[in-house]
């Protein structure tokens, strides 16, 4: 990714795109920190001021709410992951072949460097990993939907949804795996660390590797493979 590259989302989400401005960015770059460290109930626009040296005020010129705030950084990353996908993908034919990088690309997106400096990939897929669902588990999430506040999330979905068509195309549940494979990914990273008994893979210095494996494992045992089940991501 350049480093004038510009992630596009709903402008119901902010009052003033932070992307533009040295100010917006350094909100972006702070409330990740931020967020990772004392999580979305203790955060608040004023503790974000205090951290990035500036005013509360600064910060509502961007951003109504914290809510809508949590909402933008986590569709940055659904695009950010989308990104990685067509690039990742560029010239490959085999669905078979895709579906193994876009498995590796939902559990290693975070060690991809866009070279933009006011976004840690790293720590922003750790708030991903444990405050990402708090962005759409909500009362409100009907009328947020309707404003097209998720079309990111929903076109990750259908990009690789239509990956599993083209690999099997009689599966009947091409969405409920797309997402659902996103969903363990993050969840399994998370129980991993912190509920243990959850899962069934150990997560230790960063290394993915059996949540990779295990997602594998399901798609291999769901999915009927152009040359057959035996050939399965070999």
């Amino acid at each position: 990714m350049a480093v004038g590259i510009k992630i596009t989302l709903n402008k119901g989400l902010y009052l003033r795109d932070p992307q533009e401005t040295a100010l917006g960015q350094r909100i972006i770059k702070h409330s990740i920190l931020l967020l990772d460290e004392i999580g979305f109930e203790a955060f608040n626009f004023k503790k974000l001021a205090i951290r990035m040296d500036s005013t509360e005020a600064s910060v509502y010129r961007y951003f109504e709410n914290k809510h809508l705030l949590l909402i933008y950084l986590v569709s940055w990353y659904w695009e950010w992951v989308s990104y990685l996908i067509d690039i990742n993908t560029m010239n490959i034919e085999s669905p078979e072949r895709k579906l193994k990088i876009i498995i590796q690309t939902f559990v290693y997106a975070s060690k991809e460097n866009p070279s933009i400096e006011y976004v840690n990939e790293s720590i922003l897929h750790r708030l991903i990993i444990a405050e990402g669902t708090k962005a759409y588990h909500t009362k409100g999430v009907d009328e947020e939907n309707n404003e097209g506040f998720f079309t990111n999330y929903k076109d990750l979905a259908e990009k690789v949804a239509s990956v599993i068509r083209e690999v099997d195309p009689n599966f009947p549940y091409p969405h409920a795996l797309a997402s659902n494979l996103f969903e363990m990914a993050n969840n399994h990273i998370y129980f991993a660390q912190h509920l243990p008994r959850l899962t069934d893979v150990k997560v230790e210095n960063e290394n993915f590797d059996e949540v990779e494996r295990m997602l594998e494992y399901f798609v291999c045992s769901l999915l009927k493979f152009p040359q057959g089940e035996s050939r399965c991501f070999s």
